[in-house]
């Protein structure tokens, strides 16, 4: 193996295990555009506002069929102590490509000694169907075997399977906590092979806590931690966010720093060399009266690219039906 052919496919194997996740939608950072529930369905109806979220990320704008992703989501309060939410998506990577859609409910029991004390545990549900697609019409053309069996040639392949992520989050004051179980139950699928894995199942993990004055600044940071069964992948988060108070809205940033513990080897030609995946990811936005938008950018770090381009995300949102803010906290989440 020459470096080149080496070193591109060791990028080629560290970046996919997050860029593209066959298992419905991939855990980006685009949950810290004001969009937890896109992640953790506890947060259906957590807030005083029902939200409308557009995500579209584009990644290797110099590469040819790089992959990207599109999501649209809605969740909202109903009653006071529920809430719904439905998350449509759109994601490719290739001759690969997946669409999907769910729909939550949770639940919010509250302890608090009044309406402005915010002490609440949450609970919820999405129940989804995925259809995945590998479009092999053009295989036979650079396949080196043209009598492989795995290889159908024209014929695009689909699969569709059921599967359910359940979560609970955790508010009290300016402190939050989810847990989730992406996948939970065992899916059979043969795009690919008659053997795959049935068990698609990660656990996240994720706290924060907002610090500061909302006439001032206000600084919030957390931590996500990814747990993969199968495959026994880990990887962590660390953010700092900020926000600040305008007339006619708020305007938030901030970094986040991902690290994979998996780390893979790789061949430079002279030299065996080994490298975790870990990226860093500005992003920024703007809340202007009910409407949203944020950007986040991240790169790649480390000696081992697959391209020179990062990864680029817009969101752009909507708050409907918005209620008075019910809590007396730093708590942006739910206010």
């Amino acid at each position: 193996m020459n470096f080149r052919k080496g070193y591109l496919a060791f990028a080629a194997l560290l970046i996919s295990q997050f860029s593209f996740s066959q298992e419905g939608i991939a855990v980006y950072s685009d949950y810290l555009s004001d969009n937890y529930y896109l992640i953790h369905p506890s947060m259906a109806g957590a807030a005083n506002c029902a939200k409308v979220r557009l995500t579209a990320r584009q990644q290797w704008f110099d590469q040819d069929e790089a992959p990207m992703l599109q999501t649209l989501s809605f969740n909202g309060a109903v009653g006071e102590r529920s809430g719904m939410g439905v998350i449509a998506f759109n994601d490719r990577n290739g001759y690969h490509s997946q669409t999907g859609a769910k729909l939550t409910y949770a639940h919010h029991l509250r302890f608090s000694r009044s309406d402005y004390d915010l002490n609440q545990l949450s609970f919820g549900i999405s129940a989804g169907i995925i259809q995945s697609r590998l479009d092999e019409s053009s295989f036979l053309d650079s396949w080196p075997d043209p009598n492989d069996p795995i290889i159908h040639g024209g014929v695009e392949q689909k699969y569709s399977y059921f599967n359910v992520d359940i979560g609970a989050s955790y508010h009290y004051l300016d402190f939050y906590a989810h847990f989730t179980v992406k996948n939970a139950i065992e899916s059979e699928r043969k795009i690919y092979t008659d053997y795959e894995p049935d068990n698609l199942r990660k656990y996240l993990l994720s706290a924060g806590y907002v610090f500061g004055d909302s006439d001032r600044i206000q600084w919030e940071p957390s931590v996500l931690f990814q747990f993969t069964e199968e495959t026994e992948e880990k990887a962590i988060d660390a953010n700092i966010k900020l926000y600040k108070d305008l007339d006619f809205g708020k305007l938030w940033g901030g970094l986040s720093y991902r690290r994979s513990f998996d780390g893979a080897q790789y061949w430079t030609g002279s030299e065996i060399k080994e490298q975790n995946l870990q990226y860093i990811t500005p992003f920024i936005g703007l809340n202007y009266n009910n409407f949203m938008f944020g950007y986040t950018y991240s790169h790649v770090l480390g000696d081992a690219q697959f391209a020179t381009g990062g990864f680029h995300q817009i969101t752009i949102g909507f708050n409907l039906f918005c209620g008075k803010e019910r809590w007396d906290c730093n708590c942006p989440a739910v206010n």
